[in-house]
């Protein structure tokens, strides 16, 4: 008989995982709280059965948190996968002195070797078309964008390696798109579900993008995050976000051929915009952002000042 962790029990063994020591900005690095951890796992396993002995991959990892949380709880492998050397260091760190199973490896979701097939395979698969002859024209250059487009999906179900993947993603406030971006890759890389956390503010948004790729999506919990003052430019002390904690299931036929495209095409929107108007991509900039903000506030005050003391005379 299998004896089942208690939620305070997993939420006091998560309090011992070290969080990040200089939280980057540009990558929304905000920790993820035991307590928003152990309520996010323990649905996941008591409630559908998706971490204990399975495959799962925690995408964006950080410092490990939800990734030592799925070994906890019995995952048969777990991977963490983060773009940030920091952080997987001390993840790493912190699944050694936690004495967890977790292998944790550095990848970026939104470069090419992780999202698209690579060149030399779809030249491979466009010779395989066999013009019938120099008059074959436009027919010919459709069976060449059917093999690979044909190639490119395959090589994303290729990626279907893990039964679940869960994620704290970024919200996208600092590169729009970069949530949906998370999820859909997410999908990519599941055979039975995706959870996540996203803002309740997106609620409607998510549920019409997962409508469009016919899939369903289920709001299991609404959360508070509690962000504590991180960075130069907050002034408050902490603040309370409502998130939404929840699942999409992956059909067994999988992802269908669209959320592909519709993930190429952000992935290439993305890049656009980097390139021209640029992401938020240090803390500098942001903290100057609060300074012009302040300025423009202490201007603001000096003209009412003056606007009362008209009045009064």
């Amino acid at each position: 008989v299998k004896v089942r962790m208690k939620l305070k029990q997993l939420e006091m063994a998560l309090e011992d995982v070290d969080v990040f020591e200089k939280p980057k900005i540009h990558l929304e690095q905000y920790p993820t709280t035991p307590h928003l951890a152990a309520c996010f796992l323990y649905d996941a396993q008591n409630r559908f059965d998706d971490i204990e002995g399975k495959m799962v991959c925690d995408l964006g990892c950080g410092t490990g948190m939800l990734s030592i949380g799925a070994s906890i709880l019995g995952a048969s492998y777990v991977c963490g996968i983060d773009v940030d050397d920091d952080a997987l260091c001390i993840a790493a760190q912190n699944a050694e002195e936690m004495e967890v199973d977790v292998n944790f490896v550095r990848n970026d979701i939104t470069s090419e070797r992780f999202c698209t097939i690579e060149e030399t395979e779809t030249q491979g698969e466009k010779t395989e078309a066999d013009p019938s002859g120099s008059d074959a024209g436009d027919e010919e250059e459709t069976r060449i964008k059917m093999a690979t487009v044909a190639v490119e999906e395959r090589r994303w179900r290729a990626r279907a390696c893990y039964d679940t993947v869960i994620m704290n993603p970024p919200f996208g406030t600092r590169c729009k798109g970069m949530d949906i971006i998370f999820l859909l890759s997410g999908l990519c890389l599941a055979r039975r579900a995706v959870y996540s956390m996203h803002k309740t503010s997106t609620r409607e948004h998510l549920l019409k993008k997962a409508a469009q790729y016919g899939l369903q999506m289920e709001v299991l919990a609404q959360l508070k995050f509690d962000v504590p003052a991180m960075y130069d430019f907050h002034k408050k002390s902490n603040v309370v976000i409502e998130v939404d904690l929840i699942r999409i299931e992956v059909p067994p036929s999988g992802v269908p051929p669209s959320l592909i495209t519709g993930l190429r095409a952000l992935l290439t929107e993305l890049v656009v915009n980097t390139s021209s108007e640029g992401c938020e991509d240090s803390e500098a900039t942001a903290s100057r952002r609060g300074s012009a903000n302040e300025d423009e506030n202490r201007r603001k005050g000096k003209q009412q000042s003056r606007g009362r003391g008209r009045g009064r005379r």
